[in-house]
């Protein structure tokens, strides 16, 4: 039977459990325990929505998908780039204070960790050289210039992608949030034009083969039901994106005012090589889609992007933030849910064509 693809993109809200104790003291070693426990349960109820590829629901990322490979390190401080979002609220990435970088965690410690339950394909979520750039402050570090942050920047990010790969990841994910955010806070797209520049330097090391297992997650943001750039019109973005060297792009679209605008740039600008998964659940919205709405909006997305190019996703992870608790897990998994039986439902009235 033909079968569009479907895919997650990455977090599930984390049990409450998990989430207290973590509040009360994230160095408690009694966190382990929890942290097994969560991924494992998250696993379980993942492969029970018949999800094709699954995820480990970032359940292990302390404190986010943002900065989990930085946290940690001595050499940074908390008050760094700000994210502003739409709610009101905001988030911050670390500031480098010294040199030289390294990653404090890779993320494939937590795909290891996903592979010894998981009974179906695993894919795993790394953050984006671009996304880590802001880390280094305006003005420069004594004795440690950009370019050599950049240079060493690179190197782990690109180790760390390599490592997900050699140990089986279905697909590596590069989370790039911020590509929309750029245009928000440069409206002229140079910042844009920088963090494309720089991921495709990271890209530029992987094989063609190895890059048709990398994909680009980009979205609005999400975060207690709020997003940071989805004023943003997408025509500032798409063409940039797939300018990425990368052989997927998993694009939020479910939450979009006009699809269709959206799904037209992106016919324009796809190249033959690529793949696009388009979001058809929308994490922020506290309404479970049915199955059918998720198939039709599947169909109208056929009718833009060649089917063997096609495939579908969530918009965004449910609880990109570990500390968020507007969605429940009961809701991300009925959502999803709805996700692959809508999918699989447009796959059928396709094939019967």
């Amino acid at each position: 039977m033909f079968n569009i693809p479907t895919e997650p993109i990455g977090s599930i809200p984390r049990p409450p459990s998990l989430i207290q104790a973590i509040t009360a003291n994230p160095a408690d070693p009694a966190l382990e325990s929890l942290y097994d426990a969560a991924v494992r349960d998250t696993i379980a109820q993942f492969e029970a929505t018949g999800s094709p590829v699954i995820s480990d629901g970032e359940q292990r990322k302390y404190h986010n998908f943002w900065t989990y490979c930085v946290q940690g390190l001595a050499n940074t401080a908390p008050d760094g780039f700000k994210i502003p979002f739409a709610a009101g609220h905001t988030r911050r990435m670390l500031r480098l204070t010294g040199g030289p970088f390294r990653y404090h965690t890779y993320a494939d410690r937590y795909l290891e960790v996903a592979l010894r339950y998981a009974h179906r394909p695993v894919k795993q979520a790394v953050i984006s050289p671009s996304a880590l750039s802001l880390m280094y402050p305006l003005e420069a570090i004594p004795g440690y210039s950009r370019e050599q942050f950049i240079a060493d920047l690179l190197r782990e990010h690109e180790s760390e992608v390599r490592n997900c790969l050699r140990k089986g990841a279905h697909r590596v994910q590069i989370d790039f949030t911020e590509g929309r955010l750029a245009v928000k806070l440069d409206p002229s797209s140079e910042l844009l034009h920088r963090f494309i520049d720089l991921n495709n330097l990271a890209l530029s090391r992987f094989s063609a083969e190895d890059r048709r297992r990398i994909g680009v997650h980009t979205c609005p943001g999400s975060d207690r039901d709020s997003t940071h750039s989805a004023d943003v019109d997408y025509s500032a973005l798409l063409p940039s994106l797939f300018e990425l060297m990368a052989g997927c792009f998993f694009v939020a679209l479910a939450r979009e005012k006009d699809p269709v605008h959206v799904l037209s740039i992106i016919r324009d600008h796809l190249k033959p090589d690529q793949m696009v998964f388009v979001g058809v659940i929308d994490p922020t919205d506290p309404r479970i889609e049915t199955a059918e709405e998720v198939c039709e909006r599947v169909l109208r997305a056929v009718e833009y992007i060649p089917l063997g190019q096609l495939g579908t996703c969530d918009d965004c992870g449910f609880a990109p933030f570990c500390d968020d608790t507007t969605t429940t897990r009961e809701t991300a998994f009925a959502k999803i849910r709805a996700r692959v039986q809508g999918t699989t439902m447009a796959s059928a009235r396709i094939q019967a064509q």
